[in-house]
């Protein structure tokens, strides 16, 4: 098998192709042949030590995979060779081959390609646990969201639109404003790709602008100088959800939240899936239901060979990718 593997610590120049044997799987685990691998913003982070898991190296990014099963260790009944799948795995998804441990394992919905599957769970699982679980949106609300055209950004688009919000859609340019027209946000707000304090201010009357009433539910994967703006615009109890931080950690005034009478809420999907397997596993199948129903689905923007995985990733890390980044091996 091949891997795009992590050697030293480095951006995506650092990693390397290797040549390594097939594993096979052990107890309790499937085997999966890699016909897509998702790109996603973590991944930039692990190979630099900068994520809340350090895996020991050598090992390949990447810890969402859809592909074929090609075998199956001890004891697995729920999964079989031939199977079209889709997992969470540690690490190891830029590999032609991944290892997933089988309650990881989930079969590809009918109509869902190996490349929208590689880019579900992650975006979707993440924008529905904020959304749904962490801030609690309602009907008629009004869900701003900050990196609207990145991953799990598009994905909370639809998800909100499906859950009855008013959608606003922030992005730094006019294209990604465009494709968050298509997935059907409401308005869209075009920021500057860098802000200084007369620029934050201005970017606060904007989205009070395009939310009068403020906002009841702030979406925040960019962080940096764009959390204290959109804090300032937040509605009364209002729910601020912090879930990245590509622009930088912000260290918003918090006096902010008491003349709002308002959350800050952490979003930390990944543990939360260890933490409450059942309420993953019912927020899974709710997805499910909504993919069938046509009311979400994975948009595949890029895709780049095992080879090219490096530049997946520097794509990423240069914010103009919209939707989803995939690596087929």
């Amino acid at each position: 098998m091949k891997a795009l593997m992590s050697v030293t610590v480095g951006g995506p120049e650092s990693l390397e192709l290797t040549e390594l044997p097939t594993p096979d799987p052990g107890k309790g685990q499937v085997l999966i042949e890699v016909k897509a691998a998702s790109v996603n913003y973590p991944d930039t982070l692990i190979i630099r030590d900068l994520y809340q898991f350090k895996p020991p190296r050598p090992f390949a990014p990447g810890n969402e995979v859809a592909g074929v099963v090609t075998a199956v260790g001890e004891g697995v009944q729920r999964s079989n060779v031939g199977d079209s799948v889709f997992a969470m795995v540690r690490n190891g998804g830029y590999a032609t081959h991944a290892v997933a441990q089988e309650h990881e394992v989930i079969p590809v919905p009918e109509g869902m390609s190996h490349e929208e599957a590689a880019a579900f769970m992650m975006t979707y699982g993440t924008s529905y646990y904020a959304l749904k679980d962490r801030a609690h949106l309602q009907a008629g609300e009004t869900l701003f969201i900050l990196g609207a055209a990145g991953g799990v950004g598009s994905a909370a688009i639809e998800l909100g639109k499906a859950m009855g919000a008013r959608v606003v859609a922030g992005v730094s340019s006019q294209e990604k404003a465009d494709f968050c027209k298509s997935l059907g946000a409401d308005e869209t707000l075009v920021y500057p790709r860098e802000l200084d304090k007369d620029g934050q201010r201005a970017l606060s009357k904007e989205i009070k602008a395009l939310c009068p009433e403020g906002v009841n539910v702030a979406y925040d994967g960019v962080g940096g100088a764009y959390a204290e703006p959109t804090l300032r615009s937040m509605a009364w109890e209002g729910r601020y959800l912090v879930v990245g931080f590509p622009a930088g950690i912000p260290a918003p005034p918090l006096n902010l939240t008491l003349l709002k009478s308002c959350q800050i809420v952490g979003v930390f999907w990944g543990a939360a899936v260890m933490r409450d397997p059942k309420g993953h596993i019912k927020n899974v199948g709710e997805l499910a239901e909504l993919f069938a129903e046509g009311k979400i689905k994975p948009r595949v923007t890029k895709q780049f060979s095992l080879e090219d995985g490096a530049a997946a990733l520097t794509h990423l890390e240069s914010r103009s990718a919209t939707g989803k980044v995939v690596i087929t091996p």
